[in-house]
């Protein structure tokens, strides 16, 4: 998510607070390999056009690539917010590369071109969920504006838009990981949600 950083790797962890990067190890409970993709070195920032580059493909496939010498299991991406629009455009243009995807806190204005609306959902055809707090207050990711996500998802063989509304103690930018857009005080619930369904995917 973001502008595609993930912070410093302390003691062999992210310290970054991205809703991702500080539940990595409650994936790895739940018995996940887990691989953070973080912006690319040669740039400052992963924007909205940069998202859905082909250059940033290049960099998805590779990690990718990288990430199947190591083990032979099923690849899931999972994105949250600004990361939702680089998961939907993988999912578009990689259309082998992963077993399905998670889009999280997904950026849905039409302000933004490449929002995940926008893409060209109908080309995705792997396993959707579509993970969204019921009280995200950014207003890039209106929860209003979800369902216009699975109503792109024409071809997918599966797709489950999953709302959750717990945690607790938002502070700071709505739009930012320690608000409700990023499952604050509720990290091992929501990647348990994201977990089982991985595990389960059905509508």
């Amino acid at each position: 998510g973001g502008a595609g950083g993930f912070g410093r790797v302390e003691g062999g962890r992210a310290t970054g607070q991205n809703f991702l990067v500080r539940s990595a190890h409650h994936f790895v409970a739940q018995g996940y390999n887990v691989a953070l993709l973080g912006r690319p070195s040669d740039t400052p920032d992963l924007g909205y056009p940069d998202r859905v580059s082909e250059a940033h493909m290049a960099d998805v496939r590779a990690v990718l690539a990288f990430v199947k010498t190591l083990s032979g299991a099923p690849v899931w991406l999972v994105g949250t917010s600004r990361g939702s629009v680089s998961v939907a455009a993988a999912a578009i243009h990689i259309p082998t590369g992963v077993a399905g995807v998670v889009l999280a806190s997904s950026v849905v204005s039409p302000q933004k071109p490449e929002a995940v609306p926008l893409q060209d959902l109908a080309a995705i055809r792997v396993p959707v969920l579509v993970l969204h707090h019921r009280q995200d207050a950014c207003h890039l990711c209106a929860p209003a504006d979800v369902p216009a996500i699975l109503r792109g998802l024409t071809q997918a063989p599966v797709k489950k838009e999953m709302w959750v509304d717990g945690g607790g103690n938002p502070t700071g930018n709505p739009c930012e990981a320690l608000h409700w857009h990023g499952f604050v005080g509720m990290e091992r619930e929501a990647v348990a949600l994201i977990a089982g369904w991985l595990r389960r995917p059905v509508d």
